[in-house]
Order: C-alpha cells, then structure tokens, then sequence
C-alpha cells in the first residue's frame, strides 16, 4: 500500500474515532505522503480562528500533534502512539478566514520505543510562520496489527 493512501486511511481513523480531530480539523486534506515524510493543508474556517479573527495558536498546537502523528503513520504504524512532548514556535500570523494554511512534517528518527517529528506551517504568501516538533511513544503502537512498516521503511534503511 503506498504511503499517501495509509496516511489517509489513519487520518480517516482520527475522524471516525477521536472527539477532537473531527471537530477542528475535519477540513484538513492530506495533499502527500511518502516514508517519513507528509504534506496538508487546511482551509481556515471561524472555529480555527481567536477573538482577533486570526489563526488561534491552539488550532496550530492541535496541527503539530496531529502532524505528528501521521508523519509517525508514514513510516506504516497505524496506531501512532502517545504524546510525550510538543513544542510550537510561533513566528508571525498565520492567516485569517479563507486563507490556506499547508503544512510539512518530517519523521526525524523513528526508533522502538520513541518517534521525533518536526513541522513548519506556511501560508498563503509561502512564508513559514509556525514550527514545531512533537515526540511520541511509540512502544505499544508496534503491536497493531494493521501496521505495515516493512512496506513503508526508507530504501536506505533496507540495505
């Protein structure tokens, strides 16, 4: 199964599972995915807004998680483990209502026990405006029988 449709198929999960997700996230579009790495965007709408009508700082915290968490189902574990850590480095707005906001995350080491990813958020002028990393435990995650890391492990770690 290639990487962008696994993706998918955890973050179709999120949707249908979790009480967060689906609420402020629900437009969000997985626009690629491959081993370690994923891209998304995400249309801003009134709920992902603060009283000043710009990009509510929590909308981006709540990215960076889930950014996070599929960045870690990239490299093929469906269920993606749990928070340990989560920073975000707020640079600038992020964009107002209408504004399209896309997202880059990286899986930075993908171990037994922990995962670290990092992100960047830009917006509609192409600027970065956000950062951030979040860490996951990811022990228990491996037991999933719906993972599929051998299929999604980078060719230069094959060797």
């Amino acid at each position: 199964m290639p990487a962008l449709k696994f993706v998918r198929a955890v973050w179709e999960s999120f949707r249908a599972s979790s009480g967060l997700e689906p609420r402020l996230l629900d437009g969000l579009r997985v626009t690629h995915a491959s081993p370690g790495r994923v891209r998304f965007e995400l249309e801003l709408q009134k709920e992902h807004t603060n009283r000043l009508s710009i990009l509510h700082g929590g909308t981006i915290a709540s990215m960076v998680d889930l950014g996070g968490s599929l960045a870690v189902a990239s490299r093929g574990l469906f269920a993606t483990g749990v928070s340990t850590d989560l920073n975000v480095t707020y640079l600038s707005s992020g964009g107002k209502i209408g504004d399209l906001v896309k997202a880059e995350v990286t899986c930075d080491k993908f171990g037994k026990t922990l995962a670290f990813t990092s992100i960047q958020f830009k917006n509609n002028q192409d600027e970065v405006f956000a950062r951030g990393s979040h860490t996951k435990y990811i022990a228990i995650a491996w037991k999933d029988p719906n993972n599929i890391v051998e299929e999604l492990t980078p060719k230069s770690e094959n060797k």
